[in-house]
């Protein structure tokens, strides 16, 4: 099964697939799609809805995980996160596969046992729980690949329950 991870957002949209050897989850790929805050946010919203595609057409994922927006206080970053949001959702959809939202703080718990993990423990958990040598740059693809090790861990707690 490949997940496709994502971690919303206008500037920076992480994303992080993974798929399973052995029953163990191994990382595929992650990595950032960035957008140019110069330009009109239409203009943002469909380069985002174009490469989020070519993810999903290159590695043909059977869900899409993502991080659900959270707001707190700034209410302009939590509309351009919840635009980018929708376009990750709908490119999902696009492509006939399942999507999913996960909490911030219930990734967090799942990956690293912390629902209050900062981005440092986050980061640490990912590269213990895939075996990685170092955290993949930008912390985006960290929190996508963790987005999709959620995915995964509560699709395999649901199939034993």
């Amino acid at each position: 099964m490949f997940v496709l991870g994502v971690d919303p957002g206008l500037t920076r949209t992480g994303y992080g697939i993974l798929t399973f050897e052995h029953r163990k989850p191994v990382a595929v790929a992650a990595g950032v799609i960035r957008t140019d805050p110069k330009i009109p946010t239409a203009r943002r919203l469909f380069e985002l809805q174009q490469d989020l595609a070519a993810v999903i057409a290159e590695y043909k994922p059977e869900v899409m995980a993502i991080e659900r927006v959270f707001f707190r206080g700034d209410k302009s970053n939590a509309m351009t996160v919840s635009q980018a949001s929708g376009v990750a959702m709908a490119c999902g959809a696009a492509a006939g596969i399942a999507v999913y939202d996960y909490t911030p703080s219930a990734i967090k718990f799942s990956v690293a046992g912390d629902g209050n993990a900062d981005k440092e423990q986050l980061g640490r958990a990912v590269v213990q729980r895939f075996k990685l040598e170092e955290a993949p740059s930008p912390s985006d693809a960290v929190d996508a690949l963790a987005v999709a090790l959620c995915h995964s861990q509560h699709v395999r707690f649901e199939a034993v329950s």
